[in-house]
């Protein structure tokens, strides 16, 4: 038995070590984007010459396989392709919201939040509080990566605890509860930007509210962190404290100038916020007011100007809390944060980019609808309800997880295919990408192939040297399955409750007459 039980971990990491080999040989995901096109080009061309067709089940009329390599096709996409990058949904959305959010992450705004949320809990609610701060990191970018999981840890530390389960703790809830957040985040622009381009495959007037998952998106939060703490105290931690001692380190440093600037400019921010939230009530508080519909009085102004809203409110923080702590001297300091939150969207700009031409040739080649009928009628044909539709999706967002990190990434090459479909079987866009996010945040702290997984796995040696990648996913992966469980069950019950996504948001979608 002992020789067996010793075995297990030599094997895991040499099964671990040969994923992590096949997954490092993929391409960048800029470079699948293109190889997706030029497939896409090539298959539409091959249909269209066979002659692929359907009847539009909304009104009936024939829709054909269109070839992208046809004169006509090829001088469209030479003609238009500047409109094709700048019309892309999520892009201006993304864009606005990080000046905003830059300012705010670089004045430090965020780390001094976090920080100081962690340190100021009650020991019984610590682990919760690392998890929760986790979920709602992400409306941070990435400072719950880079400054909440290694100060859990310290902290845990300090505590006597393991500092091992602290990082975990925390990478639970930054990475597993990345779509959870009680604020509306970049995320939820650009996702509902790709699915409501998806979504205009069937019906060309659907819009998807950035809305759209809000309010399952908070009530996920509880959920999660609940589970979470329970995974941390109850497996996570016995199982590391029964193992090998954990090295001492250097205590966190505490410099008493620096705290005090940034609780002076978290009072200013948190002023600030006081002030602004007045200011919106203001412009919302009577009908035919700025952010009221003049018309009938409902708040549809307000939501749909959200993102200015979200924009404006970071970005007046962010410049209260710099000015008070001191990381803002002048209005030079400002625009360079500003400036340098949104240097660091060039990768995401180059994505874009090409993820833009490829959402918009799928849509030109008919494929999508084509697709989407087709594999509507074989739903219909085995007679598979809302539900487990929707749990299938959870579970393809897991799966191409564990190889492409990138949600965006991902929902750009699904959404195309699965929002059609379902929406010819009746289930509505904003029920397809919340199962799409609930899968797809679900096993981000077990891939290797997370762009912060070596990072954690670097933070988790400082106090374990002989922690390896096997290690790393032996200690997330009751994470995982908890949250999946957890998030699945509230999904399930949200689903057969009939409880709105968000704001006039329905699960349910009933095809109209209009063309495709």
């Amino acid at each position: 038995m002992t020789e067996i039980a010793a075995e297990r971990p030599t094997r895991l990491r040499r099964a671990l070590d040969a994923v992590e080999r096949a997954g490092n040989k993929l391409p960048d995901p800029v470079t699948l984007f293109v190889i997706s096109i030029g497939l896409l080009m090539i298959v539409s061309a091959l249909l269209a010459a066979a002659g692929t067709g359907a009847l539009n089940p909304a009104d009936g009329k024939p829709i054909a396989a269109i070839s992208l390599l046809h004169a006509d096709q090829l001088r469209r996409l030479f003609t238009e392709l500047p409109q094709i990058f700048t019309g892309f949904p999520p892009l201006g959305i993304v864009l606005i919201m990080m000046i905003g959010v830059g300012v705010a992450e670089r004045a430090g705004l965020f780390a001094a939040a976090l920080s100081g949320l962690v340190r100021a809990v009650p020991k019984p609610l610590l682990t919760f509080t690392i998890v929760i701060a986790g979920c709602q990191a992400s409306i941070a970018s990435d400072a719950g990566y880079v400054v909440l999981i290694p100060l859990a840890g310290a902290i845990f530390a300090a505590s006597g605890r393991h500092p091992v389960a602290g990082i975990s703790a925390a990478f639970a809830g930054v990475a597993g509860g990345f779509t959870a957040n009680l604020s509306i985040t970049t995320l939820d622009g650009l996702l509902s930007g790709l699915t409501q381009a998806a979504a205009q495959l069937i019906d060309k007037t659907y819009t998807v509210e950035i809305t759209s998952n809000w309010f399952l998106m908070m009530a996920l939060m509880p959920v999660l962190s609940i589970a979470g703490t329970l995974v941390c105290e109850r497996i996570v931690e016995p199982r590391l404290n029964a193992g090998p001692k954990w090295i001492d380190v250097a205590p966190l440093d505490h410099d008493p100038a620096k705290a005090a600037r940034e609780r002076r400019g978290l009072r200013w921010a948190g002023l600030t916020l006081l002030a602004y939230l007045g200011f919106v009530a203001f412009l919302a508080w009577e009908p035919g007011s700025a952010l009221r519909d003049p018309a009938d009085g409902d708040f549809d102004p307000l939501l749909r100007g959200l993102i200015a809203v979200l924009f404006l409110g970071f970005l007046l923080m962010g410049i209260a809390y710099g000015v008070a702590a001191g990381t803002i001297k002048s209005d030079r300091d400002a625009v360079q944060m500003a400036s340098k939150g949104m240097a660091e969207m060039s990768s995401y700009l180059v994505l874009a980019f090409f993820a833009a031409v490829f959402v918009t040739l799928f849509a030109w080649s008919n494929l999508g609808a084509l697709m989407a009928i087709s594999g509507a009628e074989f739903l219909k044909s085995i007679g598979a309800g809302g539900l487990p539709i929707l749990i299938m999706v959870i579970l393809i967002a897991m799966a191409t997880d564990l190889l492409v990190g990138s949600a965006s990434a991902k929902w750009a090459i699904l959404a195309p295919v699965l929002v059609p479909m379902l929406m010819l079987v009746g289930i509505a866009p904003e029920a397809t990408q919340a199962a799409y996010r609930l899968g797809d945040s679900t096993t981000n702290m077990i891939t290797p192939f997370m762009t912060y997984f070596p990072l954690i796995l670097i933070m988790a040696q400082r106090y374990r040297p002989d922690f390896g990648i096997g290690s790393m996913i032996a200690l997330m992966l009751p994470y995982t399955v908890a949250f999946f469980v957890a998030s699945t069950a509230l999904f399930a019950a949200w689903y057969l409750l009939d409880i709105p996504l968000g704001p006039g948001i329905e699960r349910s979608y009933a095809p109209g007459p209009g063309p495709l």
